[in-house]
């Protein structure tokens, strides 16, 4: 069939619902819900069979949901209507959530059925949620829903709130006053279903020395107390912890209410450090902090105690496992100085694998954007960065005493998905996405790409990869040997599948042979070419970059770099997702050419 994606962005769970139907042979354009004319235009050029819309805010013209088949994914079980669905389940407590597939009226959320899918909850964030357990039960639905588009004789369900599967109602939109923690009153487990819910958008509305900020990232803490509550009592790593009635939470990030939006190419004219995007806590709040003390946590980290910790590390039949679980994956200098100290501790271990774990919603995406933004120089703090990153992958690299491993649960993009490439294995879960470019971001790429990339997929596919700005999916990554192995999507039995399969890789009765071939391999790609001149020729090129000028097409980094930061919306859907687009171009380029008599 023909599916027209019609989302608010190409978000993470649009790209899953791109590939996976891609993948069953439909022919696929995506248009960004910029406006009701960008949605008619997309539907006008491509003349889809179906509609689907992943991820979407905005009301669909009734123009296109009368005339075409719309369905709409709510992230909400069988009766759920309104804008706030996760974030009511996750204040409210809810043990059990789910996904419905809608067809569109003109009453949000009223449409027939075609699938609905349920999961359990866990306590976590409501970007963790919907990036694990909602956006699995949404594609398992909304496969379902396109079979039976499919199917030609399946009559969707009425909504009927008389039946007794209809356990959902309309709620309204989630305010401030709903969100407000009430530091004298509430304790630790309230608290974290408040700043859940409304994380990574909008943010707990709360003050803080008199300012008012946005509230992100909430981790519990098991052992630090204070006597005031709302009181910061500590800073670790940018997170600030603050003392509750019964214990204390910490809390990563923060953004400054009421920030005046610089235009881009006013920045580098205003002296006003204070910034309308999210930051580690510390970063924001500055001089507050000057007399809270620093509560230090070993870099190896390997205790079981509920506190904010951004790298961890387990050990078990000589398998170590290095966890490094970086706030929406992104890898600020200081992470990447951090990770590459914890790396040389976890060799130092007495073990014969070493498993890279990455984080629990991200491997990694590469450089820490936010932080460079933030930055007095953001070209010398790309730099420096860069570098920091590549750092690390270089100590992969070179590891000549284990054999490593890159396990990733969560997805991972640009820098990410070639920093994976570092280890000798690379398993992925099923439901993983991969975006192993750089060019949305106008940058050529590090991370010894050069190197590792062609090594595992041939320079032509390399080429293809880093020059077509799309994602993949596992089982693509696995046909073309950008990974190994391709394990399930359900968390519990991946990580005994990582378990089984590290510590057969340690058993193995060949381990010193397969050990002995890496070192030999290794050295012979040294003669050939030295990383060294990998890393330079990359680097070369990203000083470019940097630098604000152009390599190789029409993305300059620093803006986007801004855009990205800033939630800048695009103009118009990007060339490489709307094909309508291209078609049409197509069209027109054909009766642009000379008649032939």
């Amino acid at each position: 069939m023909r599916i027209l994606l019609i989302s608010s962005s190409y978000n993470g769970l649009c790209q899953r619902a791109h590939v996976e139907l891609e993948a069953l042979g439909h022919d696929i354009s995506i248009t960004l819900a910029l406006s009701p004319d960008d949605i008619r235009k997309g539907v006008t050029f491509f003349q889809p069979d179906l509609i689907i819309c992943p991820f979407l805010k905005e009301k669909i013209p009734e123009d296109v949901w009368s005339k075409h088949l719309c369905l709409i994914i709510h992230p909400g079980i069988k009766g759920d209507r309104g804008p706030s669905s996760l974030d009511w389940a996750i204040l409210h407590g809810e043990q059990e959530w789910g996904v419905t597939v809608l067809q569109a009226v003109e009453e949000m959320d009223a449409g027939d059925i075609w699938a609905a899918e349920t999961f359990k909850m866990r306590p976590a964030s409501k970007a963790g949620i919907y990036r694990r357990e909602l956006t699995q039960a949404a594609i398992k639905a909304m496969l379902l829903a396109v079979k039976r588009v499919e199917s030609g004789s399946y009559r969707p369900e009425p909504l009927d709130y008389s039946k007794p599967d209809v356990r959902g109602e309309l709620r309204p939109l989630m305010k401030q006053q709903e969100r407000k923690i009430d530091w004298e009153h509430d304790h630790v487990a309230t608290i974290l279903k408040k700043i859940n819910a409304a994380d990574s958008a909008p943010g707990v509305l709360d003050v803080i020395d008199g300012q008012e900020y946005y509230l992100y990232g909430a981790h519990e803490e098991s052992l630090l107390q204070g006597w005031q509550p709302g009181a910061i009592i500590a800073h670790r790593h940018g997170a600030i912890c603050r003392a509750a009635i019964d214990g204390a939470v910490w809390i990563s990030h923060l953004k400054r209410k009421n920030i005046v939006k610089i235009p881009f190419y006013k920045r580098f004219l205003s002296h006003d450090r204070h910034f309308d995007f999210k930051l580690p806590a510390a970063k924001v709040l500055g001089s507050v902090l000057k007399d809270t003390p620093e509560s230090p946590i070993d870099p190896l980290f390997m205790g079981a105690e509920p506190t904010f910790k951004e790298i961890w590390y387990e050990e078990k039949n000589q398998v170590g496992y290095l966890h490094f679980n970086f706030h929406n994956g992104a890898m600020s200098t200081s992470q990447c100085r951090r990770l590459t100290e914890a790396y040389r501790l976890a060799l130092a271990k007495p073990t014969k694998v070493l498993v890279l774990m990455g984080g629990s919603d991200f491997w990694s995406n590469g450089i820490h954007l936010n932080a460079i933004e933030a930055a007095e120089n953001p070209a010398n703090e790309s730099w420096r960065n860069i570098n920091a990153i590549d750092d690390f992958v270089l100590e992969v690299l070179n590891t000549e005493e284990k054999l490593t491993v890159s396990a990733v649960w969560g997805g991972c993009g640009a820098g990410g998905a070639m920093a994976i490439l570092a280890a000798d294995k690379v398993w992925a879960r099923e439901g993983v996405i991969f975006n192993p470019h750089y060019k949305t971001m106008g940058l050529y790429g590090s991370e010894y790409w050069t190197y590792s990339l062609p090594k595992r997929v041939g320079p032509v596919k390399a080429l293809e990869l880093t020059e077509t700005p799309l994602p993949i999916g596992t089982k693509k990554a696995k046909a073309i040997g950008f990974i190994d192995d391709v394990l399930s999507d359900h968390y519990d039995d991946y990580l005994r599948q990582i378990r089984q399969k590290a510590e057969a890789l340690a058993s193995d009765p060949h381990y010193d042979r397969l050990l002995e071939e890496k070192r030999l391999l290794r050295q012979k790609d040294e003669r050939v070419k030295p990383l060294s001149a990998y890393r330079a020729a990359e680097l070369q090129k990203m000083k470019i970059n940097f630098s604000g000028k152009f390599y190789g097409g029409e993305v300059n980094y620093h803006e986007a770099r801004y855009n990205f930061v800033h939630k800048v919306r695009p103009k118009e859907t990007a060339a490489y997702l709307a094909k309508h687009m291209r078609l049409d171009a197509a069209k027109l380029s054909e009766l642009r050419q000379p008649l032939a008599y």
